[in-house]
């Protein structure tokens, strides 16, 4: 697509549907011409940014990523030709090159400093997360990641999500305030055993009030332990067990949050066909391993990948978890 001028990709993408070149303006960009799916502009400055024609076209700067996706692109010199889509143009994120992948990273605990393997500290903690902002990665919800799963949104190319798994209390006094500085979405995988257990735990009111900001919290076990049928466990035992297991959670969620849950994170990331089963049973809507690979949008919704982030971890080694395309040829 990248071979052809920008007004024949968008008479390819639109079906065909005939543009309309008209002369007009729209703030410190020249309107060209427009279809029911595309607006083509030109720029009348150097340095003219996606944000700022999303603002003028399309009334929403948060939508400057179609922009930039679509002309390979943040900023533009004056002259240059920029199709803006009004609507998604590629919901899979497939093209004949390859396909998207959107990574999924996991946190445990947070610290002041490193400790341990799953102890990450807070400077490196928000090194990790400025480089996600400087280079232009959008973290998405967790939500919007299972609706691109089901074709119902596109996603961002450099899209991203976030975890954070078992409840700590590290959460709100670390993450927290990097996570709402920089306007980043982040789900809590929560078992709800530990919920308020100790002083290291989040408490039942203080996940109520990260909810009401805007943080997703989702269920992780009741326990923790590991939900795969155990060695000379009986049937009767076994159903038992993941009705306290997986059932009870999201009724425990309701009750504490006012809200239910829709997904699971397997406790240190094991799951068998068995356990798919009575996950399905459950009415889960996607469920998350724990393995190192990014997601393409037809990834089994309750085999989920997501990538550990370890506190020895270099920020190079940070980035190399963000794999955002596979290359294929399709055609």
């Amino acid at each position: 697509m990248r071979a052809l001028t920008l007004v024949a990709a968008v008479l390819l993408l639109g079906g065909c549907a005939a543009l309309n070149f008209v002369p007009g303006a729209g703030g410190t960009s020249t309107v060209v011409g427009e279809s029911d799916d595309f607006i083509v502009v030109v720029a009348t400055h150097d340095g003219e940014t996606a944000e700022a024609l999303a603002r003028t076209h399309l009334r929403d700067p948060a939508k400057a990523w179609m922009i930039e996706d679509f002309n390979g692109a943040r900023e533009f010199k004056s002259g240059k030709r920029v199709v803006i889509p009004k609507r998604p143009w590629n919901l899979a994120g497939v093209d004949p090159t390859g396909y998207q992948l959107v990574p999924i990273l996991v946190y445990h605990n947070l610290g002041a400093q490193s400790s341990g393997r799953l102890v990450l500290g807070v400077q490196a903690f928000a090194e990790q997360m400025n480089y996600l902002k400087r280079e232009g990665y959008r973290v998405v919800s967790l939500a919007e990641f299972v609706e691109w799963l089901r074709l119902k949104r596109q996603l961002p190319r450099k899209s991203v999500v976030l975890t954070f798994d078992d409840g700590y209390q590290s959460f709100r006094e670390y993450a927290y305030p990097v996570l709402k500085k920089l306007g980043f979405p982040a789900t809590l995988f929560v078992y709800t055993d530990y919920v308020g257990a100790s002083r290291n735990a989040l408490s039942w009111e203080q996940l109520k009030g990260l909810a009401a900001e805007g943080f997703d919290v989702q269920a992780h076990s009741k326990t923790h332990g590991d939900l795969r049928r155990a060695p000379g466990e009986t049937d009767a035992q076994y159903a038992k067990r993941m009705q306290a297991e997986l059932a009870e959670p999201p009724r425990l969620f309701q009750r504490q949050l006012g809200q239910g849950v829709q997904f699971l994170a397997y406790p240190y990331g094991r799951v068998d066909d068995d356990l798919l089963t009575r996950v399905r049973e459950q009415g889960y809507a996607a469920a998350f391993t724990v393995r190192r690979e990014s997601n393409p949008s037809f990834a089994r919704p309750l085999r989920i990948s997501r990538s550990q982030i370890y506190s020895e971890m270099t920020l190079e080694q940070f980035a190399r978890n963000l794999n955002l395309f596979h290359h294929e040829t399709l055609r």
